[in-house]
């Protein structure tokens, strides 16, 4: 059950803070009634579970839960019961947070809830289509086997992940610094040269660079003020359905970015998706748990209209293809695989061979970022040199001619 962090008063008015497990809010507010304790404030989640600045939820990283997931297998394989599998697994202390909300499945699972009913009950760590996945293996009778291949995918993911932000990590440290330099040679180093230019003497690219400093200089509050209200706004749409979608069109349509996307979605599916069937998960129940794998809402809607076609006696891949958004040649491995009756076999090998070829773009897309970062910076810094060294030596040359 889930544990609630309270604030309350006692009867002789002093203030008591402390942690109560309970089915539900109600539930706790019923047992600090009981206690005589007149409660201010009662949030599921104990002060491990949440963030010290800003309150709200902490997330366990991939990795933990991958390893959770592969030492549970491991554990119910060997023959060992739940509930003794979760009392080891919450006696590691791993993660502080992952080994509260371990306590919390334990008692779910020991007060006769199933595993995956317990999961869904902490969805800021463990995502509903693992809890599905769980749900369909307990009701199949190969957990092990779910939770093995959970932990594979799991991982996967992450070293994807991982590849990914630390691949990023140069390039956005080069923006930044880029960025920093350029905007203190505007408003530092160009106005104390300025006074020393005539008019007379401006170029173009003179009167641009000025300009510049000049907006800077001013108006650097309404800048600043401009660019956080764009990113709210933004943001804010993106959270509403119509910026949802809008925003999963755009990722999948995205110059290089969009390919790169398309190719993560499609592997994430695919796997899920061979992992169910392999898994003996009748294959109408399979992509129902597997449209939201992909990530992105477009392909997720074209993947239930494909499940839609399959109830109706039409063929996966056919209706896959029909969106535009598969790749071919993902849509002509998946067409084969369906006639000789092995597709789960053969999502598994096209999700493998689209992951490393997506791991390749993605060393591709951050090798080519690097040099276009510098060539822009190194445009940007020639300008700024040729509006104020243009003037200097005109105005050199015009002296040596007197």
């Amino acid at each position: 059950m889930p544990s609630f962090t309270y604030k309350a008063v006692n009867e002789s008015g002093q203030a008591v803070t402390g942690v109560v497990t309970a089915e539900n809010h109600q539930v706790a507010l019923r047992m600090l009634d009981e206690q005589a304790l007149f409660p201010i404030h009662v949030e599921e989640g104990t002060a491990l579970s949440r963030s010290k600045l800003t309150g709200s939820r902490r997330k366990v990283k991939l990795r933990y839960i991958t390893v959770f997931y592969s030492q549970l297998a491991d554990l119910l394989r060997a023959g060992v019961p739940m509930l003794r599998a979760l009392d080891v697994l919450t006696r590691q202390n791993a993660h502080p947070v992952l080994t509260e909300i371990l306590k919390d499945i334990r008692e779910d699972v020991s007060g006769g809830r199933t595993l995956a009913d317990a999961m869904e009950q902490h969805p800021q760590v463990f995502k509903p289509l693992h809890a599905a996945m769980v749900r369909a293996g307990e009701r199949g009778g190969f957990l092990e086997d779910v939770l093995t291949r959970l932990s594979m995918f799991a991982e996967r993911q992450d070293e994807l992940r991982n590849k990914l932000v630390g691949s990023m990590i140069y390039p956005a440290v080069l923006m930044v610094v880029g960025t920093t330099v350029v905007t203190f040679l505007l408003t530092f180093v160009v106005p104390q040269l300025r006074d020393y230019i005539p008019q007379e003497s401006y170029n173009f690219m003179t009167r641009i660079v000025f300009g510049a400093t000049d907006v800077l200089r001013r108006y650097w509050w309404l800048i600043i003020g401009g660019l956080a209200v764009l990113f709210f706004g933004v943001y804010s749409l993106v959270q509403t359905e119509w910026g949802k979608t809008v925003w999963a069109k755009f990722q999948l349509r995205a110059p290089v970015l969009g390919k790169i996307v398309t190719l993560v979605s499609v592997c994430r599916f695919c796997r899920i998706l061979g992992t169910m069937l392999h898994n003996g998960v009748p294959i109408l129940q399979a992509i129902s748990i597997s449209k939201d794998s992909a990530g992105n809402a477009i392909l997720a809607e074209q993947v239930e209209r494909a499940g839609e076609a399959v109830r109706k006696g039409e063929g996966l891949a056919a209706q896959l293809g029909k969106s535009g958004l598969f790749p071919v040649d993902v849509i002509d491995m998946m067409a084969v695989a369906e006639e000789s009756n092995n597709l789960e076999n053969v999502l598994i090998q096209i999700a493998d061979a689209n992951e490393t070829r997506t791991a390749r773009q993605i060393d591709l897309g951050v090798r080519l970022i690097e040099p276009l970062l510098l060539l822009v910076m190194a445009v940007i810094v020639l300008c700024i040199a040729v509006a104020l060294l243009l003037p200097i030596l005109t105005m050199s040359a015009a002296g040596l001619g007197k």
